[in-house]
Formats: C-alpha cells, structure tokens, sequence
C-alpha cells in the first residue's frame, strides 16, 4: 500500500506534534502525516517531580489520539526505514509513504548494552532512573535506609542533561525528611569536569552541592554496573577532580574505579533510533546531521529535523523544541513557496529547569555559546534571577508549564 503526504512528520512526541499543530495553524488544507506507533504522550519533564513524589505520575499521561492535531493523518505504526533518495519512509505494516518534505523527529532511543550489565539491573531492586520509571524511583528513595546513594550519567548525549541532578537534589532533600541523612552519603559522579556548562548557573550549584554536602567526582566515565555486588564501575578522564571527598568504599580493577552503592539513579545510553542507522541521514556521531541555524539536513534540501535526535550542540529538552518547532515551520512553508529555507534563526536556545529541593528550583536558560539567556517574561513572575534558587520558579515548573504544554504548545500556540 502506497500513500503519498505533502509533509510527512516521523514522531507524536513534543516536536513531531508542534510542528504539525503550528503548520495547521498556519494553514488548514495542508496534507500532514505522522508515523507514531504508541497509544500514548507524555509529559516527561514531571518525571523528575514524579520521581520525587511530588507530581502525580498519571497526569502526566494522555493518549496520543487526544495530542494530534485534527486535521492531521496519524500513520499508526513502526518506522522501519528511511529512504530518502525517493522520499520515501518505509514502516513496519503500512507499506510505503512518500512525501514533499519530510520531518524526523522520534526522539531518542535508548540502548543500555553500551554500558554492560545495566540491562540487568535497570529499574529492578535499588537501580532506578526518572527516565524510564519514576515510580520505581521514588519506591527506591522512599525505602532508602542510608550509606551510598549514587547518581550518574553514561557519556552519551542524554535528554535534558540536568535531570540526573534534579534526582540528586529532589533525593538529598527526601532523605532529609526520611531521617536517613545522616547516615548516608551522597555522590555525583559525572564524565564532564564541571556541573554545568553556563557559568551562573554553574555557580549557584556548587553553592547547591556544598550546602547539601554533596560529594561531587568529576571525569567519571561510567563503563560497566554490576547490579548483584553494587558497583558501578568508571574509567578516569583527564579532566578528573572531586569536591567534598567523602570516604565511601571504592574497588579497583585495573585501570578502572568501583563506587559500591545502597542505591543508583542514572540515565540510560542514548542513541538516534535503530531505523535511521544506515539511512545516510546521520553524521559520524550518529545524530540527524542538520544545519544549526535552520535545521535543514545537510544534504537533502526537504528533510528538516528537530528534538532529541536532531545534531545540534545544545540540551535536548522541550524548552528547545518550543523555539525550534517554528524555524522548522517556517522553512518549510519557503520551500512550498519555491524560496530558499531561510529562516536561520535558531541560536541553539534550551532550558533546563533545575529542581534543587522541594519548592524550589533555578532556571538554566542559554544557547549554542554557552550564554545565559534569561527569558524577560519571568520578569512578570517578579523574578529578577533565575539563576538563584527561587519557590515561584518551582511554581512555573510544577503547575504553570504543564498547563501551558497541554493546552497552548500541543495546540500550536508559540508560548
């Protein structure tokens, strides 16, 4: 069975439905197809809050059929290739479809054989991750009854680079509720050498971590869990250093260093998914090879990509999808109109809003140069510095922007 979209859109997540939402807005008689296999979206920035019982995990959930535009036409199925010498995308049970212009975001997939013996141990006992399962978090931190409570990252590109902290910030804070603080210690062991690249915000988080007693080992490349002994094993960069060294047992084997642990928050390996492999749409680092600016493919003029899979020097996160969602409109919008895609406007734009307690939070906002780039409307939640802790920022995380993702984002609304 052949079908045939003027534009075709791989992914019903955050990008994949902006897109289509704000093309429609624009445009009501324009023929749009996504490619989507799940029943269900979700909101995945209240994970973290989920994670710490403090977001009711099921309202993060809705059904894909309530996100996607009407008006729309929603392929229910699998990708299984891309082709695009013929514009054409292949999937699993529909046969073939083609298309004028072509957007490709499904996001990130996870791959947890890039660090052995994660698979085994991943969401079971006291190895969790907001990632995947919150619930199964914030059982593990609710339960926690001292010693070793490690958080990491594997080396790969991850969706929103701050929430393993936001689990380490929400789980110090739980843990000084529990009463188990004092009897246990907490550890950040991350590959990068500093806790986050924009200076600002770099700065109020080491006062975060120092106030916590936070034990911070930077240039840890995790490589190996051994979920039955507890171990997180890492290989040691040259940009390797620590802060507030805590004594905690630690093994050694070879060249690598063991961090025995009572519990484990991480994020899961990340690659661009299994169909794009091959279809000469990634670069050499496995991600949509895309202009920066315009978000155009590098080499084949009608393929526009955006989101977690998209090859672009910044944070994958929703608050990039929101400034990148238009650019991609707009573009193509000039191609049906035989003009050049000349909407280069995206500086690389994200945020990540960083939870650092209960009720309260700063907001990281900044682009491809690593600048601080403070959205001017906080100024009329009388906020004058989100780089600071702040309990109204709190509030724009935990109610605010959830109302405005379901109800203006979803529905092509620019917010």
């Amino acid at each position: 069975m052949n079908t045939h979209h003027q534009v075709l859109i791989i992914g019903g997540g955050t990008a994949g439905i902006m897109v289509a939402a704000q093309m429609l807005k624009k445009d009501r008689t324009i023929d749009i197809g996504i490619v989507e296999p799940s029943d269900t979206h979700y909101y995945q920035p209240a994970w973290t809050l989920a994670g710490a019982g403090t977001f009711n995990y099921d309202k993060t959930v809705r059904s894909m059929a309530s996100v996607i535009p009407q008006g729309v036409n929603w392929i229910k199925d699998f990708v299984s290739g891309v082709a695009p010498e013929t514009n054409t995308v292949s999937t699993k049970t529909s046969g073939d479809i083609t298309y004028d212009y072509l957007v490709v975001a499904p996001g990130i997939a996870y791959d947890l054989s890039l660090v052995p013996g994660l698979e085994e141990a991943w969401d079971k006992g006291v190895v969790c991750s907001n990632y995947t399962n919150s619930k199964h978090t914030w059982d593990v931190v609710k339960n926690f009854k001292g010693g070793t409570a490690l958080f990491t990252q594997p080396t790969t590109p991850i969706k929103c680079g701050g929430a393993p902290q936001k689990a380490l910030y929400m789980s110090e804070d739980y843990f000084q509720k529990s009463g188990v603080r004092n009897k246990t210690n907490v550890v950040f062991a991350t590959n990068g050498g500093v806790i986050f690249g924009v200076e600002p915000i770099a700065d109020t988080l080491m006062k975060v971590n120092a106030k916590k007693d936070i034990n911070l080992r930077f240039g840890h490349q995790l490589v190996k869990v051994d979920g039955e002994k507890q171990i997180a094993w890492y290989a040691i960069g040259d940009n390797v250093s620590e802060v507030n060294h805590k004594d905690i047992e630690v093994s050694k084997e070879g060249d690598l260093v063991g961090i025995h642990f009572d519990m484990l928050h991480t994020a899961p390996p990340s690659i661009a998914p299994k169909f794009l492999q091959g279809s000469g749409l990634l670069n050499k680092e496995g991600w949509v090879d895309v202009n920066i600016n315009s978000l155009q493919h590098n080499t084949y003029s009608n393929i526009f990509s955006l989101g977690d899979v998209a090859a672009l020097p910044t944070a994958k996160t929703g608050a990039a999808v929101r400034k990148q969602a238009p650019i991609v409109m707009e573009n193509i919008f000039h191609l049906m109109k035989k003009e050049e895609a000349s909407n280069n406007s995206y500086n690389g734009y994200s945020s990540c809003p960083l939870v650092t307690g209960y009720g309260k939070m700063l907001l990281a906002e900044f682009d491809y140069q690593n600048n601080f780039t403070p959205d001017p409307k906080l100024k009329q939640l009388l906020i004058k510095d989100s780089s600071k802790e702040h309990w109204r920022l709190w509030i724009l995380k935990k109610y605010m922007l959830p109302y405005l993702y379901w109800n203006k984002m979803m529905k092509g609304e620019n917010v």
